[in-house]
């Protein structure tokens, strides 16, 4: 696996090595080893998955403190552009946000640690995601910011957003809970 930081700071896009063959290919999603290398959170609580439609817009969402959570999130079928916003006050990306496209062909992850909001556009007439979480979801603690409330380049200009997503706060108005921690991914 390689592992590349984004601009914002905790933040990976993860690169396994995809072994092909006449049967098709085979990926290694996750090595505490090499997690536990980079410093990175290797404990998970939950895995789910979402599939959504071309043009489909989930997020921006977190988790608020005491149940924050890290993410390990990809495309197993599918395009997706992915969307991480730094939500963690005193980090040098406040408020910006990073864009990484994930491809299931590729293979690609992207690990997003506490303090940092994440979505994504469906680029793909589908596009089946996989989360990875070191926290169980919690409702009381699920929040989120508005998906156009930051100058993110979404391809579409009408995606189709859940009643939920299109109710959130704007980025200008969220009262931050997060911290960040320089040198380290706990974000509190």
């Amino acid at each position: 696996m390689k592992f590349v930081e984004l601009s914002i700071p905790g933040c990976y896009e993860i690169v396994p090595t995809i072994f092909r063959d006449l049967r098709g290919s085979f990926v290694k999603t996750f090595h505490q080893g090499l997690f536990e290398a980079q410093g990175l959170a290797t404990e998970f609580a939950e895995e789910f998955y979402s599939l959504s439609y071309r043009n489909v817009v989930r997020g921006l969402h977190f988790q608020v403190p005491p149940k924050d959570l890290t993410k390990v999130v990809y495309a197993l079928v599918g395009e997706a552009m992915d969307v991480l916003v730094d939500l963690r006050k005193g980090s040098p990306m406040f408020g910006r946000y990073a864009v990484c496209e994930l491809d299931a062909a590729k293979a690609n992850m992207v690990y997003i640690p506490s303090g940092v909001a994440h979505g994504f556009y469906a680029r793909s007439e589908q596009v089946l995601m996989v989360y990875k979480v070191s926290a169980v979801y919690s409702p009381e603690h699920d929040s989120g910011i508005r998906w156009d409330s930051l100058d993110i380049p979404w391809p579409c200009n009408e995606p189709i957003i859940s009643d939920r997503d299109r109710n959130l706060v704007p980025f200008e108005s969220f009262e931050s809970p997060f911290s960040f921690c320089a040198g380290g991914v706990d974000g509190r």
